[in-house]
């Protein structure tokens, strides 16, 4: 997608030249970007067999490094994939690209883990002939956001989120074709990211971020069952819950969305963002009032973490 192009969305960012000349970590190994290469046969490139976090480095310590790694972790066993470091070890190796690269803050650092080289391109594990290949992308990155009072667009995908018997939508795995579908999908629509739903037509989740919904000062997101638990979704839903704000976790459908004072999506890049339209329904009175309260208490939630890390 070219930059006249771009979706005004949670991952739209501000161009620095210093990503020019980043260093990449590949499986403990310093390249320079344009030489960081991976095999062909490795399990990611060949099947998306793999999970992988994104991580905000802020203020020289990383943003809620323990729930990531326990979600790698977790995903990781799902997968019956052993990632060869332990959690601090891993942690270490993030702050050593860190360092490296000489970034402090406003970095957003991908973190991807495969099972490894296969000896063949073929599906079953018991080919792999290597460790698990694990790549750290540290770049300098910040949201450009939005206007005051303006907000993305969202369109609702045909493209449904599966039940865990056939692919766990609570694995953050690099198998992501159905969200790509959905994001294709909202693209030729016109809007900044798709909105989908369960497979019984409820509201689940973006196909790249969390959804919200605020009604009668209450906070609104789905079930979680059929959506990834993200780190800044629980963040937020934590937040509302210290400051005696409701917030339920329920199923809820799209003629409840329409009708909605306020709807925000979150992520780990962007933190929350104001959605403004979705189906080509105005949602609210663009006011965002809740939407801003909570965004300052999570900033607030970063900032407690981020002491809590240098005590």
């Amino acid at each position: 997608m070219s930059e006249g192009k771009m979706a005004k969305g949670t991952h739209q960012y501000q161009q620095d030249p210093r990503n020019d000349s980043i260093l990449i970590n590949i499986n403990g190994e310093l390249f320079a970007r344009s030489e960081a290469k991976i095999s062909v046969f490795d399990s990611g490139f060949i099947l998306g067999d793999g999970v992988w976090e994104g991580i905000r480095l802020h203020k020289g310590q990383l943003a809620f490094i323990d729930q990531h790694m326990q979600r790698l972790f977790d995903g990781a066993k799902a997968l019956d994939m052993d990632i060869g470091l332990s959690k601090n070890e891993l942690v270490s190796r993030i702050y050593q690209t860190c360092k490296a690269n000489d970034m402090h803050d406003g970095v957003h650092i991908r973190l991807m883990v495969t099972r490894g080289i296969k000896a063949t391109p073929y599906q079953d594990p018991r080919v792999t002939i290597s460790p698990a290949t694990i790549v750290i992308i540290a770049e300098h990155k910040q949201a450009l956001g939005l206007a005051e009072g303006d907000g993305v667009s969202l369109f609702t995908s045909h493209v449904r989120r599966g039940y865990p018997d056939v692919q766990d939508p609570k694995l953050n795995t690099h198998s992501k074709l159905n969200c790509i579908f959905a994001c294709i999908q909202a693209a030729k629509a016109g809007a900044d990211e798709s909105l989908m739903l369960d497979p019984h037509g409820f509201v689940a989740t973006c196909n790249s971020t969390h959804f919200f919904i605020v009604r009668d000062g209450e906070v609104w997101t789905s079930s979680g069952d059929f959506c990834l638990d993200g780190i800044t979704r629980r963040n937020v839903i934590n937040v509302c819950k210290a400051n005696d704000i409701p917030v339920f976790e329920k199923n809820f459908s799209l003629s409840e969305v329409y009708a909605a004072d306020e709807a925000f999506i979150t992520g780990t890049f962007a933190g929350l963002t104001p959605v403004a339209v979705i189906d080509g329904r105005k949602i609210g009175t663009g006011s965002q009032t809740t939407t801003k309260h909570l965004e300052q208490l999570y900033v607030a939630r970063i900032e407690a973490e981020h002491a809590k890390q240098k005590a």
